[in-house]
């Protein structure tokens, strides 16, 4: 009797863990990461402090260095609990930018996010951007 209690026993931890790394719709990831692109678009710049809060949970951590003035998911990909983002970033720097000279020209470039989700909420963010790609628009004659 004890080892059929451990066996159920370990079966209920293994479906608890399962359920909370099952894998979500792309529609599900996409609704809760998508307050956090709106936040990084420029149109919305008073709304940022809300619309991040309302994508992230209350310990988020975000490995990233650098803002851009736009930003528009251009894919979402899931597995588990995990969501990756190919979006697009787009600005036009007021000043020098990361060593470019100001010429009023406008970048475009592709961004890669990996994001864990908690209980639908943005835990853990890692962000990789082509910002060499962007010095490069920025600075071409």
């Amino acid at each position: 009797m004890k080892r059929i209690l451990a066996v159920c026993g370990l079966g209920v931890m293994a479906l608890t863990a399962f359920a909370a790394h099952a894998e979500m719709s792309v529609e599900t990831a996409r609704a809760s990461v998508a307050p956090f692109y709106k936040a990084l678009n420029a149109e919305f710049a008073k709304d940022s402090p809300d619309l991040v809060r309302q994508a992230t949970a209350p310990d988020w951590v975000s490995c990233r260095d650098n803002d851009v003035c736009n930003s528009q998911i251009k894919e979402v990909l899931v597995s588990g609990n995990q969501v990756i983002v190919r979006g697009e970033a787009t600005g036009t720097p007021a000043g020098e930018f990361m060593g470019a000279p100001h010429t009023g020209k406008s970048f475009k470039v592709m961004s890669i996010d990996v994001h864990t989700l908690e209980g639908g909420k943005m835990a853990r963010s890692y962000h990789i951007e082509d910002w060499i790609g962007a010095v490069r628009q920025l600075s071409s004659k």
